[in-house]
C-alpha cells in the first residue's frame, strides 16, 4: 500500500487530487496538508511515504527535501503552470508535474514514483493552444457576473457566502450557477472549479 502525504494551499485543487487518489487501491491518503508547517510535520510522522507537495507552499525546498530523505520518503512537487524549478532541486525530486496534469497522469506518477523510478514532467505552457482556446470560448459564454460567481466558487466560497458579497439572495446564485454548469458542461462546484483551474478560465488568478 502507498501511503500519501497531501500537501496544497490551492484546496479546490488538493481536494480534487484527493478524490482521485483515493479510489485506487493501493493508494493511501494518510494527511492532507495546507501549509508549510503541518507538511513538515507530516513528513516527521510518516516515514516512508510518498510525499506530494505544492511549491506555492512557500517551504524552505532544501531542508523539507533532506528531510523526506531522511526519513526514507519520496517527493513529487506540483509545480505552478508555466514555472521552472531550479536545477539542483530537481535532481533531489522523484517526481514533478504541473497543475494541468490529468488525474490519470497524476495515478501514474505517483505509482511510477513508489516503484523507485523517476517521473519528471516537462511542460511548456505557451505551446498549448486546445487549452487557451478553451479558456476564451468559455469567458466569451459567460456573463461578467457569472465570472464573478465562478472567481468564487475557486476561492472556495459556498452559496450562502457568494450571496452576501454580491448583495443578492442564495436561490439567485444557484439560478445563475446552473446557467454557469450548462455553459461550461460540468455538473457541479468542485467540477467547475477544477475545469476552471486546469483551463486557467480566469487568467493567471486561477492557475
Amino acid at each position: 500500500m502507498n501511503e500519501i502525504i497531501l500537501a496544497d494551499n490551492q484546496v479546490i485543487f488538493r481536494a480534487g487530487a484527493a478524490r482521485v487518489l483515493v479510489l485506487e487501491e493501493d493508494m493511501r491518503l494518510v494527511v492532507q496538508c495546507d501549509d508549510a508547517g503541518q507538511l513538515v510535520n507530516a513528513v516527521e510522522d510518516n516515514r516512508g511515504a510518498i510525499v506530494i507537495f505544492s511549491s506555492s507552499l512557500g517551504v524552505d525546498m532544501v531542508t523539507l527535501l533532506e528531510r523526506i530523505r531522511f526519513n526514507g520518503s519520496r517527493a513529487i512537487v506540483i509545480h505552478e503552470n508555466g514555472e521552472e524549478i531550479a536545477h539542483e532541486f530537481a535532481e533531489q525530486l522523484d517526481g514533478s508535474y504541473y497543475r494541468s496534469m490529468t488525474g490519470a497522469d497524476l495515478v501514474d506518477c505517483v505509482r511510477r514514483v513508489a516503484r523507485g523510478e523517476r517521473c519528471m514532467q516537462s511542460v511548456n505552457v505557451t505551446a498549448m493552444p486546445a487549452k487557451d482556446s478553451m479558456a476564451a470560448r468559455v469567458r466569451q459564454r459567460l456573463t461578467p457576473k457569472e465570472l464573478q460567481i465562478v472567481r468564487l466558487i475557486v476561492e472556495g466560497c459556498k452559496n450562502k457566502e457568494i450571496a452576501r458579497r454580491l448583495g443578492t439572495k442564495e436561490q439567485v446564485i444557484k439560478n445563475y450557477l446552473r446557467s454557469v454548469y450548462d455553459k461550461t458542461g460540468v455538473s457541479d462546484r468542485l467540477e467547475l472549479a477544477l475545469f476552471t483551474i486546469h483551463h486557467r478560465i480566469l487568467g493567471n488568478e486561477a492557475a
